[in-house]
């Protein structure tokens, strides 16, 4: 049951090595971030946004090439860098993939009939949607928080229904879509955070009942250990440098070390750092490795390719909304972060994140075709309207750049880069924009445009930014009406701002090896022996949802390919 800061000079060699129980099965966990328990800003949803900050230690920040389809921005991709990854600090939003995205993935075992178990398995639903549908008696919690700005959330299904779009019920049975949805959220009813971590493996290190159950923490994986017959026996390591405080001792620290595997060496880095594994372990498209200076193990081109990501914009409002119906407080320092806690405060129980919907152009349509608080001008109550691509056509990737692990990598985030002479991504956002504005300024809260976070639209516009309002336009009101320079105009905006939504994914897909796969349809790298991959970075195409409920489902099926593999019956628990 140990979680070490060092790894012990006799845990040389362990049964299966997860990089990112049974008593004769030792597993050991290795994760580059610090132990996760009790932060506050995991554990209460209010403060994620203390997460994203850069001198944050429990975030990894990756910078992207500059783009020129992107204004020349260097795009910035955080993704989880503490015990349970992602789960840790995401926004927490329940969101299911849809039954053809699940189906789109072509791999036995992988349709959405197939997985439903696995989507049930692990949740333990509050919520209004038929039973049928959810899990009742999984560890991970999905609920409505402790707290909800019940204002903002009528407004925004109201408004909505205005322009056609009904509210359900249930938006998340993989089918329903063109709707909207009181969000629920992987909070517990208690208000405290569900991530991976706390809700799966501390609870086992901390029974006392898991003796051989290891956790190592602040370590980094350099690559994995392969043997003459492509084998995987292990990972070597080393200490983190971001939680080294005495410069004098980092030396010594940065020796590495080695750990063998028995049995399987399982990498969960993420869609980021799982490619750079392998590729420093010589798997991987042998022109980048041989550019890297690395040996080549097995020849794999798609390792580090067809990254994808959901393409976000936000736009602020000026609302009527009051201090306690926002977590602004908390973001901005107006509230006692500390007191809060002490309190218990319900506020801390919510995400901000209330309503929301899944959307599509109609077919007229398609033929007609994190805020700085610093820019908000005054103490009133603002929210972001935010709009993401559920299927980008646009690609990146990911690769090393030389051998060892504090070389930069070569990341590509792909933004608005589709090869269509239409910029069909970019035509998503523009129309997008368009719907979100219409909603907002149906909604009751409404009170005006922050325009800095707008379109500067040219003197003269019919659809010039409002910067103050009385309140939400007449019931039955037209839409707002666009010139070509009015597009042109929205167009530059998304161009200089379009960010990611920390979904990253299918940079290892599964799919056969000629098809630029990386695992098959039991997770296994093709041509390498006892090695398997669990995480996003195995979807062979995207999904039309926030990625955390996948990344569930991931590692669910994993854990029961992994289980059979081993023998290890039916009794999930003893993994």
């Amino acid at each position: 049951m140990p979680l070490y800061h060092k790894l012990p000079d006799d845990l040389k060699e362990v049964d299966v090595l997860i990089a990112g129980a049974d008593p004769t099965l030792s597993v050991l966990v290795i994760e580059q971030g610090p132990n996760n328990y009790g932060i506050p800003e995991v554990v209460h949803p209010a403060l994620y946004p203390k997460n994203l900050v850069q001198s944050s230690k429990t975030a990894l920040f990756w910078q992207g090439n500059p783009a020129p389809q992107l204004a020349g921005r260097h795009p910035v991709f955080p993704s989880g860098g503490t015990l349970g990854g992602g789960s840790s600090i995401n926004w927490r939003v329940y969101t299911r993939a849809q039954r053809c995205d699940f189906d789109s993935w072509d791999t036995p075992g992988w349709s959405a009939d197939e997985l439903y178990p696995h989507l049930k398995n692990f949740e333990k639903y509050h919520g209004k949607g038929e039973r049928e549908h959810h899990g009742d008696n999984g560890p991970v919690n999905v609920s409505g928080g402790t707290h909800r700005s019940k204002r903002a959330e009528d407004g925004f299904i109201d408004a909505a229904a205005q322009l056609g779009y009904q509210e359900l019920r249930d938006l998340q049975n993989l089918d329903a879509t063109n709707a909207t949805e009181r969000w629920l959220k992987y909070i517990g009813p208690s208000g405290r955070r569900q991530d991976a971590a706390h809700r799966f493996v501390h609870p086992k290190l901390r029974s006392g009942e898991y003796p051989h159950l290891h956790v190592l923490v602040e370590k980094q994986v350099v690559k994995v250990l392969l043997d003459a017959n492509k084998r995987a026996v292990g990972v070597e390591c080393r200490t983190n440098p971001k939680f080294q405080p005495n410069p004098e001792f980092q030396w010594a620290q940065q020796t590495h070390r080695q750990v063998r595997a028995r049995k399987l060496v399982v990498v969960s880095a993420g869609a980021n750092a799982t490619p750079l594994i392998l590729e420093r372990s010589g798997i991987g498209d042998s022109q980048v490795l041989e550019r890297a200076g690395v040996p080549v193990v097995e020849d794999l081109p798609g390792v580090g390719n067809d990254y994808q990501d959901h393409h976000l914009t936000l736009c602020a409002y000026r609302t009527h909304l009051k201090p306690r119906e926002t977590i602004n407080g908390f973001i901005g320092g107006r509230f006692d972060v500390e007191e809060a806690i002490r309190n218990n405060d319900e506020l801390l129980g919510t995400n901000a994140m209330d309503a929301s919907g899944k959307v599509r152009p109609t077919e007229e349509e398609h033929l007609g075709y994190f805020a700085d608080h610093s820019t908000l001008p005054d103490s009133a109550e603002y929210i972001s309207m935010a709009n993401w691509t559920a299927y980008p056509y646009s690609r990146g990737h990911i690769h090393i750049t030389g051998p060892s692990i504090s070389d930069e990598p070569d990341f590509d985030v792909g933004y608005l880069n589709d090869d269509d002479d239409d910029d069909i991504d970019v035509k998503k956002h523009i129309w997008a924009y368009k719907i979100q504005r219409e909603i907002m300024r149906r909604m009751s809260i409404f009170a005006g445009e922050l325009a800095t976070s707008h379109p500067q639209f040219p003197a003269g516009s019919k659809a010039a930014v409002v910067e103050k309002a009385d309140g939400p336009i007449a019931r039955g009101a037209g839409r707002l009406q666009y010139s070509c320079e009015d597009e042109e105009a929205i167009e530059r905006k998304v161009r200089e701002t379009v960010s990611t939504t920390w979904h990253s994914l299918g940079t290892c897909k599964m799919a056969p090896r000629e098809a630029m796969g990386v695992v098959d349809a039991r997770l296994n790298v093709h041509g390498i022996i006892g090695l398997k991959l669990a995480d996003l970075s195995i979807p062979a195409e995207n999904v039309g949802a926030n990625t955390g409920n996948a990344a569930f489902v991931v590692g669910e099926k994993a854990a029961d390919i992994i289980i059979g593999e081993l023998e290890l019956g039916k009794d999930r628990a003893r993994l």
